[in-house]
């Protein structure tokens, strides 16, 4: 029977960091994955792999596993954060016979995984956050801008701009939880929903409560 790891942690891809419990860490005897949502989705096959090592900066609170691999596209800074005893965990993964497999001269290639790692760790296609960050920032300085006329009026704070961009923040996020279409729209070829679907939660309780709370304001002005 194939016995394979999970665990619920953080990941550091690059300068890019992800706190608990934003990161999933799943490895078998032929595939080690890190889901840091939109700080990285990383794949490896064993021979991808070049070492596994504890790494601490803070000891319980800044340490886990250090990634040392071969694959290009990929920030070569890999790390999972866990509370657990790092040594522990690489015990756990050797346990799938993922390390073992490594050790393999000749070992099969998987020719979807190799394709995932060709566009690299993020999920989203470029233009996507490109097309977010124009809106966003289009929208907060609507509400920085003189209006009526009058050239030294400005909108109150937090005005119809402010609102609308955090709108927008919600809407994304809504239809990347729920609409199968969006997401085939917003996400790389072979990214699942499972990809981003922890950021989408937290973004859409995050602008939900910002939202409701500027409305509120809004109102009682």
């Amino acid at each position: 029977m194939e016995k394979n790891f999970t665990l619920t942690g953080g990941a550091r891809i690059g300068l890019a960091n992800a706190t608990y419990p934003f990161a999933d860490l799943y490895v078998d005897a032929d595939i080690l994955k890190i889901n840091a949502s939109l700080v990285g989705n990383l794949v490896f096959q064993p021979q991808d792999i070049i070492s596994i090592k504890p790494y601490t900066s803070i000891p319980l609170i800044g340490q886990g596993i250090k990634i040392d691999h071969r694959v290009e596209k990929y920030n070569s800074n890999v790390i999972f954060w866990t509370f657990r005893d790092p040594a522990g965990i690489i015990n756990e993964i050797e346990k799938t016979g993922f390390l073992a497999a490594k050790a393999n001269t000749a070992p099969p290639k998987n020719y979807t995984i190799i394709e995932q790692q060709m566009q690299g760790g993020f999920p989203l296609k470029p233009l996507v956050p490109i097309l977010l960050i124009i809106a966003w920032n289009a929208l907060f300085l609507y509400d920085f801008l003189p209006h009526s006329g009058n050239k030294n009026t400005l909108q109150t704070f937090p005005g119809p701009g402010v609102c609308s961009a955090l709108g927008l923040v919600f809407i994304t996020a809504l239809l990347s939880l729920i609409s199968n279409g969006f997401r085939r729209l917003i996400l790389k070829k072979g990214r699942s929903f499972e990809d981003i679907k922890k950021f989408s939660i937290f973004i859409l309780g995050i602008t939900g409560f910002m939202l409701i709370v500027f409305l509120a304001i809004g109102i009682v002005n």
